[in-house]
């Protein structure tokens, strides 16, 4: 099953391909599911030790990812983009799901990536660390944007 997964995941050609996924799979996972969620795409603040991969406002229906992050991995690593995704939209929809404190997000999205992409998937990898996929980034404030269906 895991193999299957991961060959869906990197089939992916868009935001929506690779969210509907993720739904999917903690669906499966977990039983819990949410529809009516929009994402969204700004460039976030943060500084040289920390930055923030992207945000879900309690009681909204949007998912904001950090634009940064993802623009660097397009230009730089290409084949991180879609575990970097994968990884970031778990972690948020989980949080939608009314799971709010942080570190027990954290540790559900790496059991989930865990389970069904195995422990040496990269989404996975991410899930436990993702500081050592995107060192040291630097931010701007920029105004948010609804995102599309095609990647960066």
């Amino acid at each position: 099953m895991q193999e299957e997964i991961i060959k869906q995941l990197e089939g992916c050609d868009s935001f929506d391909c690779i969210f509907s996924l993720v739904k999917e799979l903690v669906r499966k996972t977990i039983g819990r599911d949410r529809a009516g969620l929009m994402l969204g795409l700004q460039n976030l603040g943060g500084t040289q030790s920390s930055w923030l991969g992207a945000y879900y406002p309690l009681h909204s229906n949007l998912i904001v990812m950090n634009q940064f992050p993802l623009k660097r991995l397009s230009d730089t690593s290409p084949e991180l983009v879609k575990p970097y995704v994968f990884s970031i939209l778990l972690h948020e929809y989980l949080h939608s799901l009314g799971f709010i404190d942080e570190s027990s997000v954290r540790k559900l999205t790496f059991d989930i990536s865990k389970r069904i992409l195995g422990l040496k998937h990269i989404a996975t990898e991410m899930a436990l660390d993702i500081t050592k996929f995107l060192p040291k980034m630097k931010f701007q404030n920029i105004d948010c944007q609804i995102i599309s269906r095609k990647f960066i």
